[in-house]
């Protein structure tokens, strides 16, 4: 891992570009040493940058977390194929008419999380080696299928938040089941992009002993802000 930039913020937050490799990623680090852990991820083409993930990011951190995001292939500075723009655009014109969309999404998110998953892997790997970085780690983002997926085959997530939920791939769905540590859920009740029975019928498959839902109106980018300080009191119960 190699730092290439970095800024201090204020409260004693550290906020560091970094590499490993072919992957892009931000470290937000707290003054305290060492923190807990926090995964933050984004999908659907948007980069580390987003402002909606880097202000929940820098707000965690003040909150005494180190958190790290990556961009995921396809995301961000990283190189996009043909292909999948064509996806991509072909997904969002197919959403705006209101047709079938299971399939496209099918074929192109489900490799997305299979090729993300290693490098997140990577990246916590070479996080846990920092000394300012102590564990035990947490999942928070709207990738719901990735973190599901990375919530089954890493023992080293304890806690887990998810976002929206409601177009998951069909493996994903089915591994929510064997998903149990504790869940936070965040539903966005008017989601036109996340259809709402399908993301109760997630959160219900879920096979974690502690699972809180949590539904507010409004659309998909309205979450109220009080749901980030509930978030972080959700982060506070299970990795400090």
């Amino acid at each position: 891992m190699q730092f290439t930039s970095e800024q201090r913020l204020g409260g004693g937050v550290l906020e560091r570009e970094f590499t490993l490799g072919e992957i892009p990623g931000t470290l937000w680090t707290p003054g305290a040493a060492p923190a807990p852990l926090v995964l933050m991820a984004h999908n659907n083409g948007l980069p580390k940058a987003e402002p909606r993930l880097v202000a929940r990011a820098r707000y965690t951190a003040a909150r005494g977390y180190a958190v790290a995001t990556i961009d995921a292939a396809g995301c961000g500075d990283r190189p996009r194929s043909a292909a999948d723009e064509q996806a991509r655009a072909d997904l969002r014109r197919a959403m705006q008419a209101d047709e079938p969309v299971d399939e496209i999404f099918e074929s192109f998110i489900g490799p997305l999380v299979e090729n993300a998953v290693p490098e997140w892997q990577t990246t916590l790997d070479a996080l846990l080696e920092l000394p300012e970085i102590g564990g035990p780690v947490g999942y928070s983002g709207g990738w719901t299928a990735l973190g599901i997926r990375l919530a089954v085959v890493e023992p080293r997530i304890a806690a887990a938040g998810f976002f929206a939920g409601g177009y998951v791939p069909r493996a994903q769905r089915e591994e929510a089941r064997q998903v149990t540590i504790p869940l936070l859920f965040l539903l966005q009740w008017d989601d036109d992009g996340n259809p709402r029975q399908r993301a109760l019928d997630l959160f219900d498959a879920f096979g974690s002993k502690e699972k809180t839902l949590h539904a507010n109106l409004g659309g998909h980018t309205g979450t109220p802000w009080f749901e980030l300080e509930d978030g972080c009191r959700f982060l506070d119960r299970h990795l400090k």
